[in-house]
């Protein structure tokens, strides 16, 4: 195989998984969050669990498997899943904020904000979400693709990973650095904004997800 379609594919795998990352969503608020509370790889890792899970449902329909996950059942099995998750995360941070608004926020946060933690929520995210399947189905799942064999599909789901985690990169940088420029003097108020904001934004995709599940 020339070299020319394989460089196709890893560029047009890198714009799609920069477009799809950069749009407004749960996660990219979620990295916000955890940037301005655990730092950057904080936040970071969040995208880099995100990532993997993608590799998973990347793979299962490399596989043939992943087909199996866009039935209506499935779907909607995925969809309460993400949607619980959505809820859950939205009352987490609403109590951050506010327990940070009367100053007795507690240390365990910082275990939930931690690189780990930020790691396996971002997987929970990426393979709970009903819509990974059906993404991953029409990035690399198309007839067309398929004769360029499994070795050009897996560099390209290496390429829209790669384009996502620079994203990640990007965003990431740009949260610290904000919160840099912040200064100190306001850092409990200004926690207190980014967790309700957080929080809101966590229930605005929770029912628009439940919406677009009971079709409309």
């Amino acid at each position: 195989m020339s070299g020319t379609p394989l460089l196709s594919l890893l560029a047009s795998g890198f714009v799609l998984g920069w477009s799809v990352a950069w749009p407004p969503g749960p996660i990219n608020a979620e990295i916000a969050r955890r940037c301005l509370a655990g730092g950057f790889w904080s936040g970071f890792g969040l995208l880099a669990g995100a990532c993997a899970g993608d590799a998973a449902w990347a793979l299962l329909v490399l596989l043939g498997v992943g087909v199996a996950f866009t039935g209506p059942r499935m779907q909607l099995a995925l969809g309460v899943l993400s949607i619980t998750l959505l809820l859950g995360l939205a009352a987490v941070f609403l109590r951050g904020a506010w327990r940070a608004a009367r100053g007795t926020a507690r240390p365990a946060a910082a275990r939930f904000d931690g690189r780990r933690a930020s790691f396996l929520l971002g997987m929970t995210l990426a393979l709970t979400s009903p819509w990974n399947a059906a993404f991953w189905l029409a990035a690399i799942g198309r007839p067309e693709l398929t004769q360029h064999g499994a070795g050009a599909l897996l560099a390209m789901v290496a390429a829209i990973i790669a384009g996502a985690l620079t994203w990640g990169l990007v965003w990431s940088g740009a949260v610290v650095g904000l919160r840099r420029h912040a200064g100190g003097a306001g850092a409990r108020w200004w926690d207190v904004l980014v967790r309700t904001a957080t929080a809101a934004l966590m229930l605005y995709f929770a029912q628009a997800s439940a919406r677009a599940l009971l079709g409309g």
